[in-house]
């Protein structure tokens, strides 16, 4: 089982008047990819500047794909990917 983690940061200096209208998207986006089994963990960062979001069972392009639908994404100062391998 292959696992893709995405960790993004936002630009958190340069946030919209509509921000909350723009969470409240991500996280409709999110629930879809959970009810579809596509994210396994979604974490929010203490700093509350981003997400660490896994992926399992879709390769790495496929989420770098996924990741640009997200609406945060606009908002996006970096993300970064590891490939990982779940061990039992």
């Amino acid at each position: 089982m292959n696992r893709i983690l995405a960790i993004l940061t936002i630009d958190t200096d340069n946030l919209p008047d509509n921000f909350q209208e723009i969470i409240k998207h991500e996280q409709e986006v999110i629930a879809k990819w959970k009810e579809e089994g596509i994210i396994d963990h979604l974490f929010l960062r203490q700093t509350k500047n981003g997400a660490v979001l896994i992926f399992k069972d879709i390769d790495e392009e496929k989420v770098k794909e996924l990741m640009t639908i997200l609406p945060l994404y606009k908002l996006k100062k970096s993300i970064e990917y590891l490939s990982l391998i779940k061990q039992f």
